[in-house]
C-alpha cells in the first residue's frame, strides 16, 4: 500500500471520527437547549399558577369581607324595622371570612395583611354591634351610630381592602397608595376604638342596671 492511499485512509477515518464527535456535540447542545426550554416553560407555568392562586385568594377575601359587611347592616336594618332577623346569615358570613382571612394572613404581603388585619378588627366589632343592638339602653341612638358604622368607616374599610388587594396584584397601582393606605387605617383603628369604649360602656350600664333590680 503506498503513501496516498495511507493518507486517504487516514483522512477517512478522521473525517468519520470527527463527523461523529461534531454531531454528538450538536446532540448534546440540542438536548442542552431543548431541557433549558422546558426548564423556563415549567417555570412560567409555575408562576402563573401561583399568581393565579394568589387571584384566586384575593377574590375570595374581597368577596367575604363584602358580605359579611352587607349580612351585618342587612340584620340591623331588619332590627330596626321590627322584622325578625336570622342570626345564621350573619354567622355563616362571619365563618365565611374568617376562613379566608385565615388563610389569607399566610400569603398577604406584610403592607395588604395590615389592611386585612385592621378591617378584620374592624368587622368583629361591628358584628358585637348587631349582636348588641336588642339589649342597648338608648335604641334611637344605637341604631343611628349602627347605621353610621356600617356606611362609613366599615364601608370605606372594605373599600380600601378592594384597592390594597388590585394594587397588590398591579391591576389597578394607585400613585401614593403608602400615604393613602396608613392615613385610612389610622382612621378606621380610630373609629373602631371609640365604637368599642362606647359598646364596653353600654354593657357596663346594663350590668349594673341588672345588679340593682
Amino acid at each position: 500500500m503506498d503513501v496516498s492511499t495511507l493518507v486517504a485512509a487516514a483522512i477517512g477515518v478522521v473525517g468519520t471520527l470527527g463527523g461523529t464527535l461534531g454531531g454528538a456535540v450538536l446532540g448534546e447542545r440540542a438536548n442542552r437547549t431543548q431541557n433549558e426550554r422546558a426548564d423556563r416553560q415549567r417555570a412560567e407555568e409555575r408562576t402563573d399558577r401561583i399568581q393565579q392562586d394568589r387571584r384566586d385568594l384575593y377574590a375570595r377575601l374581597n368577596t367575604t369581607a363584602r358580605a359579611y359587611r352587607v349580612a351585618a347592616r342587612d340584620a340591623v336594618h331588619a332590627s330596626e324595622r321590627g322584622e325578625s332577623v336570622d342570626p345564621m346569615i350573619l354567622d355563616a358570613a362571619k365563618e365565611a371570612w374568617a376562613e379566608e382571612y385565615s388563610q389569607a394572613q399566610l400569603a398577604l404581603p406584610k403592607d395588604v395583611l395590615e389592611v386585612a388585619s385592621t378591617l378584620n378588627r374592624a368587622l368583629g366589632v361591628g358584628y358585637t354591634v348587631v349582636k348588641q343592638l336588642p339589649s342597648g339602653p338608648d335604641q334611637d341612638e344605637a341604631y343611628r351610630r349602627a347605621r353610621t358604622w356600617f356606611d362609613s368607616p366599615l364601608s370605606d374599610g372594605v373599600y380600601l381592602l378592594r384597592v390594597a388587594l388590585r394594587h397588590d396584584l398591579g391591576v389597578e397601582p394607585q400613585p401614593r397608595f403608602e400615604q393613602t393606605r396608613a392615613q385610612e387605617l389610622a382612621t378606621l383603628d380610630s373609629e373602631r376604638r371609640h365604637l368599642e369604649r362606647l359598646l364596653a360602656s353600654e354593657r357596663a350600664r346594663a350590668a349594673r342596671a341588672g345588679g340593682s333590680a
